[in-house]
């Protein structure tokens, strides 16, 4: 495998990207590079063969093939080949690692790095960023709207007096980190595909290609490849949060106004059920996901990172928020409404502005777009073979 990697080009050789790595978690510590684990695995093919191939690279400190690499992003966390290998190295933790490794690689703010390594950075970020918005929430009031601070504290508001300024900051809350988000998939894209100069890749591979990437972020069509009902009731588990969340998103960013609102509707119009149905999602997958983190880390073989649960954590205090405003609301406590409401800006904008373009969030984004340009390769190599035959012949 080097040997065929060294005769395309010169590789540099880290011999401290190992030690590197395991800031970010559990890596291969006594990985015999049998193979075991790629063979018991169901998604490896001939061109990805994990977990083994990244994980060598980065054991070799073969760190420009690892940053190439996309094979990490391919891996569906299903654990056989932990279950499987017979030297205990746990490779389904090292491909975690390696999946937070290459994240951070991707953020050219450093910001992801300090997220996924530090126990402070992981719990102090969310926490400063909520701090921030109380803080805005009271210069708002105190500052712009000229609102004594005995009024402030015991006078319940509506929501309609700060719409205009509601709707931009909430379009920033969304938009900005998904920008962030947008850039570092481009580094991304870089990675994997700007050092490939004896792959010939045709743009209309990228056109040809370009639902990959929607129907597995859509159905996780690769996670259905896993055998056994556990993980067909993770991917259903998957896109009950994934759905939710989506549902949500569309709510806030296209349609605030309608969705937050004084106004007092009946059960069954739309901007109630619609809620009901986005929080009851995002509620399920938070808590599943926390009661896998919480039984994972009773395992003595299982291992999990402070920055695993801020996503879960974050998703569902946002949830649980935004639900209680409304019920206060419908229930005529307007002050504890108003109090609910503070609470829930100050949990929702850390989950946009730092699990978005920094955390585990950005894993949404990174997971179909390595599916989509790993096709793209694959293909582009198999019509490489074919037209480099066809010109033998």
């Amino acid at each position: 495998m080097i040997g065929q990697l060294s005769a395309c080009r010169e590789v540099s050789v880290h011999p401290s990207l190992s030690g590197e790595i395991r800031k970010f978690g559990k890596f291969g510590e006594v990985c015999y590079s049998c193979g075991t684990c790629t063979l018991s695995c169901d998604l490896t093919t001939d061109s990805a063969p994990f977990p083994r191939r990244p994980v060598q690279y980065a054991i070799l400190g073969l760190k420009e093939p690892l940053l190439e690499s996309l094979e990490p992003w391919l891996c569906q966390d299903c654990g056989d080949c932990s279950t499987k290998c017979p030297q205990k190295a746990e490779p389904k933790e090292s491909m975690a690692t390696l999946r937070r490794y290459l994240a951070a690689q991707y953020d050219w703010t450093g910001l992801s790095a300090r997220i996924y390594t530090s126990k402070g950075w992981a719990i102090g970020a969310p926490v400063f960023s909520g701090f921030l918005v109380v803080l805005l929430v009271a210069v708002y009031h105190l500052r712009y709207a000229g609102m004594p601070i005995s009024e402030l504290v015991t006078t319940s508001m509506g929501l309609e007096h700060m719409f205009g300024k509601i709707t931009w900051f909430t379009l920033a809350v969304i938009f900005l980190p998904l920008a962030v988000l947008l850039s570092n998939a481009v580094r991304m894209y870089r990675f994997a595909m700007g050092r490939e100069p004896a792959l010939k890749i045709p743009l209309s591979l990228y056109f040809s290609e370009a639902g990959t990437a929607l129907r597995y972020a859509v159905t996780q069509d690769r996670s259905g490849k896993c055998q056994g009902r556990p993980y067909e009731m993770r991917r259903i588990k998957h896109w009950f949060l994934i759905a939710g969340m989506v549902l949500m998103f569309v709510l806030i960013a296209f349609f605030l106004r309608f969705f937050q609102t004084d106004a007092i509707y009946p059960l069954y119009h739309p901007q109630r059920w619609l809620g009901y149905i986005a929080t009851a999602f995002l509620v399920f997958g938070a808590v599943d996901i926390l009661a896998g983190r919480i039984k994972k880390r009773e395992k003595i073989h299982e291992h999990s990172e402070p920055s695993d649960y801020s996503l879960p954590v974050l998703i569902l205090l946002t949830a649980v928020s935004g639900i209680a405003v409304h019920v206060l609301r419908y229930s005529g406590l307007g002050l504890a409404a108003h109090y609910a409401y503070l609470i829930h800006l100050s949990v929702a904008v850390p989950l946009m502005v730092v699990e978005v373009p920094f955390g585990k969030l950005s894993h949404v984004m990174y997971r179909p777009l390595a599916v989509f340009l790993q096709e793209v390769k694959d293909r582009a190599a198999s019509l490489q073979v074919r037209e480099e035959k066809r010109e033998a012949a």
